[in-house]
C-alpha cells in the first residue's frame, strides 16, 4: 500500500503532540518497514498505510472532549483523514512498540504491535498525556505473517466494548473513533481454508500508555538488562510519577513500590471483569496493561448463562485456559512472569518481588468479597458466612441455564422483607426472567432456599427496600455489550447502515439506567438464533 505523505507541522485539530515515548526511549535504528527481529529498542518508527476511501462510522464524544476535540472538528474531513492514517502531520512521530510475551502459557519471543501504529502522544487540556493508536493501519516490523490490517466486524466490537467498559466503571483503554477504510481485507474467519473479502476498518485507541507486561519481558530474554532498566525507570517517571524519586534512575525501593502497584491495579481490574461478567478471552502477557487497564479487545465475550468454565475464544476451546472462572489465577500467573522479567534488576535479592506477589491473593480476595457484598445488597462483607452464601449462589446459578446480568439486576426486586411468607413461586418470580427454560420444582425450591438465606442476611443491615434496590442497581448493570448485540450492529454496517453502532454506543453510555425504551430489545436473554452463530457464541482472533 502507498504510504501517506507528511504534512506541515500545523495540526488541523489543534492537538499538541509531545511524543515522550519516542523522544526518550531507545529506537530501532533500522527504518525499513520489513518483518524482522528488532533488538535493543522499545519501538520502530513506521508510517500508517494510506486508505482509499475512509468514512467515519462513529466516534466517542467523551474521548474527543478529553483530547480537546470539538464535535465540529470530529465532523470534519481532517478528523477522518487523521484517524484513518491518511493525514500524518509533521508534529507526529508514528511508531509501533516492540515487546514479547507468553501466549497460552508458552514463551513466544518477539511479538510487538503487528497491526497497531501509534500516531504519537498528545498533551490533554487537563495537563495529562494520552497516546493515540490506530489499530488496523497497516504492516509494521512486528506483523510477522500478517498484513497489519483489521476488518470491520472486529473493529466494531473493539470500539463499542472499549467505551462500554469505561461506562461500566471497569479500568480500560478508550476508543476515539471507528472508520471504514474503503478497502477490502481478506480473512479466513473460520480458519477452514475458505477466506473471503471483508470491509477494512480502523479504530483509534486512546490510553495514557499502551505498555504491556511483554514490553518488560523481551529485554531480559535477550540479556538486554540496560534497556530493561531504562524502560522501567521511564515508566515510573512518566506513568507512576507519584512514586518517582527524581528525574533519573529509580532505586530498587521505588521499583518495588511500582511493582506492588501493578499487582494491586491488576487485581482490581480482574475483580471488575468478574463483577460485570466479562471474559477477556486471550490473557496472554502481551495483552496485560502495565497500568491495570483492559487492553486488546479481541475474542472477548460476556457471560450469558452463568458458567465459570466458559471462554469465548475458539483457539482456547480445548484447554479453556482463559475461561471466566480462571481469570483471577491467570492474572496472578502473568504477574509472576512480569516479576521474573524485572528480577535481574534486583540481582540476587528477589525477596521484595516475592513479597509483592504474595499480596495478590489478598488484594483480589478482599476486592472480590467487597464487590460481591455490594452486588448482593450488603453494607459490607461479613466474613465466612458471606463467603458460604457466595459459593452457594455460584452452585445454584448453574443448576439451570441462568442469565447472569438479568439475575443480578433483578435480585434487587425480590421481596426480602417478606421472603418467609411467600411460597417458592412468588419468591423467585422477580428472577425467573433470567432462566432460559422453565425450572423443575427442585430447581425452583433450591433457588427459593438460597433467596431466603439471602433475605435473612440482607435485612440485617436495616436498609429500606428502596435504599437496597438503588445501591444494588448502581453496581449491577442492566445493559452490557452482549456479543449478539454487537453482531446486530455489525450486520447493519455490512448493509451500509452505521446507525446501529451509534445507537448501541448511546445505550451503553448509561448501563445502570433503566432506559425502558430499550428493555424489550436489549434487557433480554440471548436469542436462540445467537446461540451457535459465529460472532455470538465463540470468536476467533481473525481480525
Amino acid at each position: 500500500m502507498e504510504q501517506p505523505q507528511d504534512s506541515p507541522a500545523i495540526n488541523p485539530l489543534g492537538l499538541t503532540f509531545t511524543n515522550r515515548f519516542t523522544r526518550d526511549l531507545p529506537a530501532d535504528t533500522n527504518n525499513e518497514n520489513l518483518r524482522r527481529e528488532v533488538s535493543g529498542a522499545c519501538f520502530s518508527r513506521v508510517q500508517p498505510a494510506a486508505t482509499s476511501g475512509p468514512r467515519l462510522v462513529a466516534y466517542s464524544h467523551e474521548v474527543a472532549e478529553m483530547l480537546g476535540i470539538t464535535d465540529e472538528q470530529a465532523a470534519s474531513k481532517e478528523f477522518v483523514q487523521m484517524f484513518s492514517g491518511n493525514l500524518v502531520t509533521g508534529d507526529m512521530d508514528p511508531f509501533a512498540m516492540c515487546y514479547g510475551g507468553h501466549q497460552f502459557g508458552n514463551w513466544a519471543g518477539q511479538l510487538g504491535d503487528g497491526r497497531a501504529i501509534a500516531l504519537g502522544e498528545v498533551a490533554t487540556p487537563n495537563d495529562g498525556h494520552l497516546t493515540l493508536q490506530l489499530k488496523g493501519s497497516g504492516p509494521t516490523p512486528y506483523s510477522r505473517r500478517g498484513d497489519g490490517l483489521a476488518v470491520m466486524r472486529s473493529s466494531v466490537r473493539e470500539f463499542l466494548c472499549s467505551e462500554a467498559m469505561f461506562h461500566l466503571g471497569v479500568p480500560t483503554t478508550r476508543a476515539l473513533s471507528l472508520t471504514l477504510t474503503g478497502d477490502m481485507v481478506m480473512r479466513d474467519m473460520f480458519y477452514d481454508g475458505n477466506p473471503g473479502d471483508e470491509l477494512g476498518a480502523i479504530v483509534c485507541r486512546v490510553a495514557p500508555s499502551f505498555l504491556r507486561f511483554g514490553n518488560y519481558q523481551l529485554f531480559p530474554s535477550r540479556g538486554e538488562i540496560d534497556e530493561l532498566k531504562t524502560l522501567v525507570d521511564w515508566t515510573i517517571r512518566t506513568d507512576f510519577a507519584h512514586l518517582a524519586q527524581g528525574d533519573g534512575e529509580q532505586n530498587l525501593a521505588v521499583v518495588t513500590a511500582w511493582f506492588e502497584e501493578v499487582v494491586r491495579t491488576t487485581a482490581e481490574m480482574v475483580v471488575q471483569w468478574m463483577r460485570v461478567g466479562f471474559v477477556h478471552g486471550v490473557m496472554n502477557t502481551d495483552n496485560m496493561s502495565i497500568l491495570g487497564l483492559t487492553i486488546d479487545y479481541g475474542p472477548y465475550g460476556w457471560l450469558e448463562g452463568f458458567d465459570p468454565d466458559w471462554t469465548p475464544n475458539t483457539t482456547d476451546a480445548g484447554g479453556r485456559r482463559y475461561r471466566y472462572g480462571n481469570q483471577p489465577s491467570i492474572a496472578h500467573w502473568n504477574l509472576v512472569q512480569l516479576a521474573n522479567a524485572i528480577a535481574p534488576l534486583f540481582d540476587d535479592d528477589i525477596e521484595p518481588l516475592q513479597a509483592a506477589l504474595d499480596t495478590y491473593p489478598n488484594e483480589f480476595g478482599s476486592g472480590w468479597n467487597a464487590m460481591m457484598a455490594e452486588r448482593l445488597g450488603f453494607l459490607g462483607f461479613a466474613g465466612d458466612a458471606d463467603n458460604e452464601l457466595f459459593g452457594e449462589l455460584g452452585r445454584v446459578l448453574q443448576l439451570i441455564e441462568t442469565d447472569m446480568t438479568i439475575f443480578h439486576r433483578n435480585l434487587a426486586l425480590v421481596d426480602a422483607e417478606n421472603a418467609d411468607d411467600l411460597d417458592d413461586a412468588d419468591l423467585v418470580r422477580p428472577i425467573a426472567d433470567a432462566w432460559y427454560v422453565d425450572p423443575t420444582p427442585s430447581v425452583e425450591a433450591e433457588m427459593a432456599t438460597w433467596l431466603r438465606t439471602w433475605a435473612d442476611r440482607v435485612t440485617v443491615d436495616k436498609r429500606t427496600a428502596i435504599e437496597r434496590q438503588l445501591a444494588m442497581h448502581a453496581v449491577n448493570p442492566k445493559y452490557v455489550l452482549r456479543n449478539w448485540m454487537a453482531q446486530l450492529a455489525i450486520d447493519r454496517v455490512d448493509n451500509g447502515d452505521f446507525a446501529g453502532v451509534s445507537e448501541l454506543l448511546e445505550l451503553l453510555r448509561n448501563p445502570y439506567d433503566d432506559q425502558p425504551e430499550h428493555e424489550a430489545a436489549f434487557f433480554t436473554k440471548r436469542p436462540e438464533w445467537a446461540r451457535e452463530r459465529a460472532g455470538c457464541s465463540m470468536l476467533s482472533c481473525s481480525s
